[in-house]
Formats: C-alpha cells, sequence, structure tokens
C-alpha cells in the first residue's frame, strides 16, 4: 500500500479548539480505516503542530481522506509520499 508523511498545521478554526485535537485525531483515524488505510498521529513541536504517517490502498483514497479531513477546517495539510526500502531499491533498479 503506498505510504505518506502528512504534515499537519493548525488552521486559526483548529488552534481555538485545540482542546478536541485528541478526539479529532482518534475520529480521522476511525475515518481512515473506514476508507481501508491505516494512520498515526503524533504532535510536535517546531514548524508543524502534528506529523501523521498513513498507508492507503491507492492514491485515490490518500487524496479523498486528506480532502475529507481538511474540509472540517481545522488544519491545513502537505502530503509526502513516502517510500519503503524495498519501492525505492525496485525505482533505483530501474535506471538501468
Amino acid at each position: 500500500m503506498p505510504s505518506y508523511v502528512i504534515l499537519v498545521n493548525f488552521t486559526d478554526q483548529g488552534i481555538r479548539a485545540v482542546k478536541e485535537t485528541v478526539a479529532r485525531a482518534r475520529a480521522a483515524k476511525e475515518l481512515a480505516e473506514r476508507m481501508g488505510g491505516k494512520l498515526t498521529v503524533h504532535w510536535t513541536l517546531g514548524a508543524y503542530d502534528l506529523v501523521a504517517f498513513s498507508e492507503w490502498p491507492d492514491e485515490q483514497t490518500a487524496v479523498a481522506f486528506a480532502l475529507a479531513t481538511g474540509s472540517q477546517g481545522n488544519i491545513r495539510t502537505t502530503m509526502l509520499r513516502a517510500y519503503a526500502e524495498e519501492e525505492m531499491a525496485g525505482i533505483i533498479g530501474k535506471l538501468g
């Protein structure tokens, strides 16, 4: 399954309701599971408020999840496609 790193920042709305962040993360994990994915969330200090690691059955599902969570207005996300060692080895193998 494709893996992604999701960098997350709270919006103004999201930080005003920061006391709900754990409940929102739990709801996001449940949504991910219903969509056939897997999500783990870590709260961070620095440039991003949260970093999430996710796996999805396909790219379209990953994007649908990002749109569903982002449309609630609490977060802004940047998704990075992540490649496991064996995936990267296969990519490098195609270089010839």
